[in-house]
């Protein structure tokens, strides 16, 4: 089959779009639509100059959807004075599996010439995920656990390092999943909450009174296959391998579901995610405010609704120990 752009072989097919590309045609259309959110979402604010540029931190794991981003945002703004990336790797404790992922984000960050840092459970917690997976004093999934020491570790060295933006590397597919858990929980202020902390766009979302660093996912209109096979034809470092204490059990389901759905009518993501954030926006507007009055955690400062913060309760419960600050 040729590419429907030009005489060349195509290498996929999108049966949602029912379009087949050649590898350059392919690359050009998975770059064009992340550029594309980047420009809708208005990443890139006005009040970045080259006297002010802005820093924007991206959460690189060495999996393929980070490092994607990572290879993206980096051609895209290279040469641009006003944006600043510095990537952030978090090791977790996970014998023979963060290792591997971890060479994969330095030879990506060696060759694009990216700041990089590391950071660990054992530094910031006390504690490793092996650890906690094979105890589980609090009968939770380990990604329960691991959930929360990664937002936090993420917020917090996103602040710590002045950084205007928190990027990750969420696919469509991830995103649709996370609407389609949301919608059947029912929890329409969860919803609201989502649109705010990183699916509007920047001009459409309350983030002035945020006590986080605001997020966004450039690559959420991107399926996991696609993102999958650009890492390929790139020849991009990336670490493939399941973590493996992934217990996600709902979010499988809810994915399996997808993917039947997707075969059998293609462009079910993307109609999910177009309707989902009509209705998240429209949640936000109306919940904004209702919430819970956020205050600093009584031990680390961190903002929270309650005495402690998430982390700090988990932290507890794990026999971990939080390093003086």
């Amino acid at each position: 089959m040729e590419c429907d752009s030009c005489s060349e072989p195509a290498i996929t097919h999108a049966a949602y779009s029912g379009v087949h590309l050649c590898e350059t045609h392919f690359r050009r259309s998975v770059e064009s639509r992340v550029r594309k959110r980047i420009r809708e979402d208005g990443l890139l604010s006005e009040r970045a100059t080259p006297e002010e540029p802005e820093t924007w931190l991206v959460g690189l794991s060495g999996g393929k959807d980070s490092v994607v981003l990572t290879q993206i945002l980096h051609e895209t703004f290279a040469e641009d004075p006003r944006i600043e990336l510095v990537a952030l790797t978090i090791h977790e404790g996970i014998d023979g599996y963060r290792d591997a992922s971890l060479a994969a984000c330095l030879e990506l960050t060696d060759d694009l010439g990216i700041d990089h840092e590391v950071v660990s459970y054992a530094e910031e917690y006390g504690l490793e995920m092996d650890d906690v997976a094979a105890e589980d004093p609090l009968g939770m999934a380990p990604c329960a656990y691991c959930g929360v020491f990664r937002r936090d570790a993420l917020s917090r060295y996103a602040e710590q390092y002045g950084a205007d933006k928190l990027l990750t590397g969420h696919n469509l597919d991830d995103e649709a999943q996370t609407a389609m858990m949301n919608l059947l929980s029912g929890d329409v202020t969860q919803i609201a909450r989502h649109f705010d902390a990183s699916l509007g766009s920047f001009e459409s979302r309350e983030i002035d009174d945020d006590p986080f660093v605001p997020r966004a996912k450039p690559l959420r209109d991107v399926p996991e296959k696609e993102v999958a096979l650009y890492a390929h034809v790139r020849e991009l470092p990336t670490h493939m391998a399941e973590c493996p204490h992934a217990s996600e059990a709902y979010r499988g389901e809810i994915q399996a579901h997808l993917h039947e759905l997707e075969d059998g009518h293609p462009g079910t993501r993307h109609s999910i995610m177009a309707g989902y954030e009509e209705l998240a926006r429209l949640a936000a507007e109306a919940y904004r405010g209702d919430g819970a009055e956020m205050t600093d955690c009584e031990r680390c400062g961190a903002p929270t609704t309650g005495g402690l913060c998430r982390k700090c309760e988990l932290v507890d419960a794990v026999g971990g120990e939080l390093p003086s600050r």
